[in-house]
């Protein structure tokens, strides 16, 4: 559990590197001593974590949701990070989710292609792929989204 709680205390570092401690005060309503707390490696400060409320308040405010993805990587779960927030409503509905995922699956077929014509997928090929791959998972998510709101 040591070697989880700093693997922890170094991601609460960065988000509130990531924020600035300024900014990171304000947020949580903390002092800059008690946020140095959070993330300090002394024995005296092995126990003492970020309340929940504060990673929230951070992470939404940060460029990227550090603690979230260590908890996820811990329990061996992969998140896919988008800067769109999810909260925001998308344009179109069920017809221009099956447009653009035709458009994505031909995306991902040109990239195959162009990948496998020499008989070796190298590693950039790949990055390529999984990178397609994961566009037109996010369009399969905005289309059950959709039509969840249709059926409604």
């Amino acid at each position: 559990m040591a070697s989880v709680g700093r693997y922890l205390k170094k991601h609460i570092e960065a988000l509130v590197k990531d924020v600035g401690i300024e900014a990171a005060c304000e947020l949580t309503g903390k002092s800059k001593a008690t946020l140095g707390r959070y993330y300090s490696d002394y024995p005296e400060h092995e126990d003492r974590y970020m309340p929940v409320d504060a990673v929230a308040a951070l992470e939404e405010a940060a460029s990227y949701p550090h603690v979230t993805a260590a908890l996820a990587e811990l329990k061996g779960i992969t998140l896919n990070f988008d800067e769109s927030r999810r909260n925001s409503q998308s344009e179109g509905g069920v017809n221009s989710d099956v447009i653009a995922l035709s458009q994505r699956f031909g995306m991902l077929m040109a990239e195959y292609h162009q990948s496998i014509e020499d008989g070796i997928i190298t590693a950039n090929e790949a990055k390529r792929l999984l990178k397609e791959t994961l566009a037109i998972q996010k369009v399969l998510i905005d289309m059950k989204l959709h039509l969840e709101d249709e059926q409604a």
